[in-house]
């Protein structure tokens, strides 16, 4: 467990580099001088060439990169072009946000998902499995946009349950706050738990199969017990993989969706980044969504060895 730990913030400390040195080079290669955004039209050539030189973007590209690195390491992201906001409080500010959406997001999706793919594969050939099949194919169809309109049609405009858009802080107002992101959050949650459920279908169907379930039935047990107690178990480790893939992604900000419901996460504050050309607040985002992924895929692996004790963290088997 130590060695595959240590290997594996090695090999994180590897992959920031590269998508450190890849962040910085596409942000640089967009057109736009970061001067003339914080100056405006009116400036002179000079004004324009003496922030340059304050900013340090007169500086070869390597100088440029080292000394980001260097007070990124220090956890100093810089300033924001456009109010000259430390980056840092700019993603504290979107982080949570954002991370609210994600675990509700993420909360519906299993609420929906487990069940529907236990029965689904336990009830195969049955109208059960058949609307459950629906609902998975109907889920991943459907474009969020359109999922989210809809949904503010008809339970903000039709019915009036819930407000259309905002947002409020956990800490300002707790029941507030759920009941704004309820509609986002099943918005993100129907499609994912429409992709958990194909999948969970499928490799629980594979697993139902196997010799040691057939085994199971053989000794009279009940079949929740060999579904619950010996199938899922090992028919998770697909679905675990897919899903914290998802939650990476959506930490990475569901653009869309924030748009729609007016939630100020990170993908939102990326998109408007990149339009006003504020390229401090991209590239400190940015390197937080690849943080994100990263940490998040090294947990699903130490999770596998949890689910099935036969998985070596070392990368083999028992």
């Amino acid at each position: 467990m130590v060695s595959f730990i240590l290997r594996r913030l090695g090999l994180m400390i590897v992959i920031l580099f590269l998508v450190s040195i890849i962040i910085f080079s596409l942000v640089n290669v967009l057109p736009g001088d970061p001067a003339l955004l914080v100056l405006g039209q009116e400036a002179t050539p000079d004004q324009i060439e003496a922030l340059r030189d304050e900013m340090g973007l007169n500086d070869p590209l390597i100088v440029q990169y080292f000394n980001w690195v260097v007070d990124v390491l220090q956890g100093d992201f810089g300033n924001s072009i456009r109010d000259n906001t430390a980056v840092t409080t700019i993603l504290m500010q979107k982080i949570p946000v954002t991370l609210e959406l994600t675990v509700l997001s993420f909360f519906f999706a299993i609420l929906i998902a487990i069940p529907a793919g236990i029965i689904s594969a336990s009830r195969k050939g049955t109208a059960w499995d058949y609307s459950s099949t629906l609902f998975a194919l109907s889920g991943v169809s459907v474009p969020p946009f359109f999922l989210g309109i809809l949904f503010i049609f008809i339970f903000a405009v039709t019915l009036g349950w819930l407000p259309p858009s905002g947002y409020v802080p956990l800490t300002e107002d707790f029941g507030r706050s759920l009941l704004l992101m309820l509609m986002p959050a099943l918005t993100i949650g129907i499609r994912l738990s429409a992709e958990l459920t194909r999948m969970l279908r499928s490799s629980l169907l594979e697993v139902l199969q196997s010799d040691y379930i057939r085994t199971g039935y053989a000794k009279g047990l009940l079949e929740k017990s060999v579904v619950f107690g010996h199938a899922l178990r090992n028919a998770l480790i697909p679905v675990i993989t897919v899903s914290g893939l998802q939650m990476a992604t959506f930490l990475g900000g569901a653009v869309i969706t924030e748009t729609i419901f007016s939630v100020p996460g990170l993908g939102q504050l990326v998109v408007t980044s990149i339009l006003t050309r504020d390229f401090p607040v991209v590239q400190g985002a940015v390197m937080f969504m690849a943080f994100a992924v990263i940490l998040i895929n090294f947990f699903v692996d130490i999770l596998y060895s949890v689910l099935d004790p036969r998985i070596k963290l070392s990368g083999g088997t028992k």
